[in-house]
């Protein structure tokens, strides 16, 4: 019965009602919009690399060589040696050790060149292993693993052959157009990093640079590619290398081992604590996108209770109508909290259906161009607090409106 006056209360002002609804839908869609992209991308950048105890690479702060060796995102300062790799990699601590070894690309993908125990143990998630959806890892020199992502914008299929380009931009006049590479395996969506990633040998990185030097090449060369492929080519640096430990206890003591490694200067970090770094760095950035959502529901807020304030001198013959009934002044208060509860309950709705429409159609868009996973799904424990804080503040916003509401009760009574 009190809904049931409430509604169609709001019904009987539709005009300045529908007004406030569309406000308060579109500071809601703001408010759960950054709230929930912001949680979704924290997610993913600490959901692409798990297992790995450090990352190893030259001389830099631990955010650049966090960002270069895990998300593809900026350059190395520089590479480090395969000696130093090999002297590492040998440590009594040392479980395995991935090579990684940056700076081709193909059509604005980067290349990442490795060997097969990346396919093994390198893992994202919540210790999720790469799955392959076609085909194998590479095994000779020119084959060449791609990931999700790639493969799909691209239309890539096992036997394809692909050339690759020397440097990381998007459109590159330096082609290793004389040794394409044949795909020889898709891998399973991640929503990481790695599905926009092509996978291939450090003998297919060393070979298609054979006849460069400084990023220039120099001549032919009279090996054919099956020749190189039956060729020792071993890599004479790598860009960085991700180590898993035998024992946790011993990630601080290799770590400074490492940072104190006397023949060549290279650094060690924590994946975790470099991750913790960015999102201080982030924490401004992040408080100021929720404080402006925040003042803009505000503002809409403020808008449904002018509105409400306004009404009030157009409801004096419904106010009358109510007390002749035997309706106390409390039931104006409560009845005016409930039309602005009812509106923003209604805006939730129509904010959060919004926001999952347009995130189910640009999800490939956030993909194939930031590399970010946004889940289509708003419904989190974050978001269900959102919503009763957003319930809670609508309720207080309209005290004023249903306090003149209720004097106006009073006095129509006297």
């Amino acid at each position: 019965m009190f809904t049931k006056v409430a509604t169609q209360s709001l019904l009987n002002r539709k005009g300045s009602v529908m007004l406030s609804l569309m406000a308060m839908t579109v500071s809601i869609f703001v408010l759960l919009g950054v709230e929930h992209i912001r949680q979704q991308t924290k997610e993913n950048f600490s959901n692409t690399v798990s297992g790995v105890d450090l990352i190893v690479g030259a001389r830099t702060g631990s955010l650049n060589l966090l960002l270069y060796s895990v998300f593809r995102i900026g350059s190395p300062t520089n590479n480090i040696r395969w000696e130093t790799y090999k002297d590492i990699a040998s440590n009594n601590k040392v479980k395995w050790a991935i090579p990684i070894s940056l700076g081709d690309s193909h059509k604005g993908y980067r290349v990442l060149g490795t060997s097969t125990d990346y396919f093994k143990y390198f893992s994202y998630g919540k210790q999720h292993q790469l799955i392959f959806a076609n085909g194998r890892a590479f095994d000779q020199a020119f084959d060449l693993v791609l990931g999700a992502e790639v493969a799909k914008k691209l239309g890539y299929k096992l036997g394809d052959r692909v050339v690759l380009a020397h440097g990381i931009a998007t459109t590159s006049f330096s082609m290793h157009d004389d040794r394409p590479f044949t795909v020889t395996g898709v891998l399973e969506p991640t929503g990481t990093a790695v599905d926009q990633t092509l996978h291939v040998s450090l003998q297919g990185i060393e070979a298609i640079h054979i006849d460069w030097q400084q990023g220039v090449k120099t001549h032919t060369s009279i090996l054919t590619q099956k020749a190189l492929e039956q060729a020792n080519l071993q890599p004479k640096s790598i860009t960085a290398l991700m180590l898993g430990l035998k024992s946790k206890m011993a990630t601080f003591q290799l770590q400074r081992t490492i940072n104190q490694y006397a023949k060549e200067p290279v650094a060690a970090i924590l994946p975790g604590v470099a991750l913790s770094e960015l999102w201080q760095m982030m924490s401004i950035l992040e408080n100021t996108l929720l404080l402006v959502s925040a003042l803009v529901f505000i503002a809409a807020c403020l808008g449904v209770s002018a509105m409400l304030v306004a009404s009030i001198r157009d409801r004096s013959r419904e106010i009358q109508l109510l007390r002749v009934i035997g309706a106390p002044p409390y039931f104006l208060f409560l009845l005016i909290e409930l039309e602005a509860l009812l509106i923003t309950l209604l805006s939730c709705l129509m904010g959060a259906g919004l926001l999952t429409t347009c995130l189910v159609f640009s999800q490939d868009y956030l993909v194939s161009h930031f590399g970010l996973y946004i889940e289509a799904n708003i419904l989190t424990e974050n978001s269900l607090y959102l919503f009763t804080a957003i319930l809670s503040a609508s309720a207080i916003v309209a005290v004023i409106p249903s306090i003149n509401g209720y004097h106006q009760a009073k006095i129509i009574k006297n």
